[in-house]
Parts: C-alpha cells; structure tokens; sequence
C-alpha cells in the first residue's frame, strides 16, 4: 500500500500518536487496521450525517414557503424570531434565518464546541440557500392545516438536524448555556422565551394567529421529540427478588432481552439489617412490559420491581431480538 495513504489513515484517526508514529519508519499491521476501522465509522458517520442535515434542510424549507410564510404563522426560538421579523418587516426569511442564529452559533462554539459550530453553521447557511433558490408551493390556506402541518415539517426538519448533529434552532443553545450559568432547568429557560415571542406576535399580528402559532411550535416539538427520542419507547427494569436467577433465565430464554446482574446490599426492618443481594436490570420497550409482569409474578409475586423510561438505546439485544410469544 501507497506509504503515503497509510500517512494519511494514521495521522487522521490516531490524532498526536498517528502524528508521532507517521515519523517513523513503518506501522504495525495492527496500527494501520485500527487507523481502517476508525476512518470507516468516520465516514459512515459523515456520510449519514450529511444526508440527515440536507433532509432536514428541505423539509423545514417546506414547512417555511409551503405552509407559514404565506399565512404569517410563526414557530418558537429563533425561527420564531425570523419569521416575526420577516412578517413585520418585510425582510426575506433567508436573511433573518443566518442573522438570528449568529449569535446561536457563536455560543454553540463556547458551549458544545468546535464541531457542532462547524455542523450548526453549515445546516443553517444550506438553510438560508434552499430557502432563496429553491421554489416551493403553498400548500393550502386553512389556518388549521397550516398550524399542524407547516410545524410537523418544520419540527421533522430540525429533528433531522440534530440527529445529524446540527442546529437550525439555535435557541436551545442559549437555553443550555443560561441553565448552566444561572442553575434554572432547560426548560424553563425555553418557556420564558417562547413566551416573550408569542406575546409580541399577538401584540403585532394578533391573537388569532399567534394562537394559532401556538398550535405550529406544538406540532414542531412533537415532530422534534419524535424523531430525537425515536418512535419506541424504552423501559428500563431494576428488579430485586430472591428468585433472580429464575428471571434471568426468563427474561434472556422467554422474552429474548439481555439482563445485567450486579451486587448490592439490602436493608431492611427497625435494625436497618443488611443482606448481600444479586440485583437484575434490562431494558425493554414498552409493548413487553405487561408480560415481563406476568413472568415476573409467575416466579415470584412479592419481587420488588422499579421501572423508568429510557429515551433510546444503542448495541446490546434490545433492537436485535424480537420478543418471544
């Protein structure tokens, strides 16, 4: 193979150690296939990354010119503030959309770094281009379509963004940034904006049609959430029975989900007693919960069972092995 190539693949996936290494004279087999495998997920990941950001790109654009802009609906964050300013203004939404978001990125470079700036920029700048170049039609004019539908692609588009790990909102940033500065939650921080952008709309364009830009940022954040936290819902489990074993057996031979067992230390009674015990958690999606109850109580109907919601999973057997009837 080209030295020159292997070069290449070192100092790109092994960062200050490919450097050093590429000075010397040759790379071990087990180097150059380590600095393979890394630069293969990077470009995987690249390449899903562009295509998710250029999606996300064309269906908020959608959402723009064929639902809101017409109509004069707005959104929350910062798109809400551009199609405010461009509904009272006149000036093109293109524009609004790389001027609001400035400050966005800005402070995504402070907050979440240099990457996702570079990632943030490039979305919001394609943003601006489809929305000046590219023709849309406008879709319909009834105030309720527009609402649902203009922020169902709008919320579909910055969902698909941020799975790309980008921005065409840069207002979570600041929420982020504000709730780490001044110890306030994330969402209230995004409540007191969005309150502030919806009261000066039905100061300016009315009440009708900021209520009905209410429905439009609801629409958008259910899209949003949708399609960041995945359609399944996870459940994970954190079991304590005396019968563990037995529910390991079930849960990994029945229901076809890996189980972790880890050890700990129970209390119990006046005394506070203590006791060694084998404590099982997996992680199931929703429609299974039911039956892992119904095993569960077959084997041991006084099992101490908490449960909570997992907002998505990666690896291990949850999304590899369908549950057994």
């Amino acid at each position: 193979m080209n030295r020159i190539w292997q070069k290449i693949i070192v100092r790109t996936t092994l960062g200050s150690k490919g450097r050093m290494l590429a000075k010397g004279k040759s790379y071990s087999n087990y180097l150059l296939a380590k600095g393979y495998r890394e630069l293969f997920i990077i470009t995987k990941r690249l390449i899903k990354d562009v295509v998710l950001i250029t999606l996300g790109v064309f269906s908020a654009s959608f959402g723009f010119k064929g639902f809101l802009l017409s109509n004069h609906f707005i959104d929350g964050g910062a798109t809400g503030i551009s199609l405010l300013i461009a509904a009272l203004t006149h000036i093109p939404l293109y524009q609004l959309i790389i001027g609001v978001n400035i400050p966005f990125i800005i402070l995504g470079y402070i907050v979440m770094g240099r990457s996702f700036a570079i990632k943030a920029a490039l979305a919001i700048a394609g943003l601006s281009f489809v929305l000046a170049t590219v023709t849309f039609p406008n879709i319909t004019n009834d105030n309720l379509l527009v609402a649902v539908f203009g922020g169902f692609f709008l919320g579909a588009g910055i969902g698909l963004a941020v799975r790309g790990g980008a921005v065409l909102d840069g207002t979570e940033v600041l929420a982020i940034f504000l709730s780490r500065k001044f110890g306030t939650t994330i969402g209230d921080v995004i409540i007191v904006i969005n309150v502030i952008i919806f009261s000066t709309a039905a100061y300016f364009l009315g009440i009708e049609i900021a209520l009905y830009s209410m429905i439009t940022y609801m629409s958008a954040s259910k899209t949003l959430d949708f399609l960041v936290e995945g359609i399944e819902e996870y459940i994970g489990v954190t079991i304590i029975s005396p019968h563990n074993e037995d529910i390991r057996h079930m849960i990994y031979n029945e229901m076809g989900r890996g189980v972790t067992v880890y050890s700990g230390k129970g209390g119990y009674g006046k005394s506070g007693e203590k006791r060694q015990l084998e404590i099982l958690y997996t992680v199931i999606t929703r429609l299974e919960v039911h039956k892992l109850n119904v095993e569960i109580e077959k084997l041991d109907p006084h099992a101490f069972v908490v449960m909570h919601s997992v907002k998505d999973t990666k690896g291990g057997m949850i999304k590899k092995r369908p549950m057994k009837h």
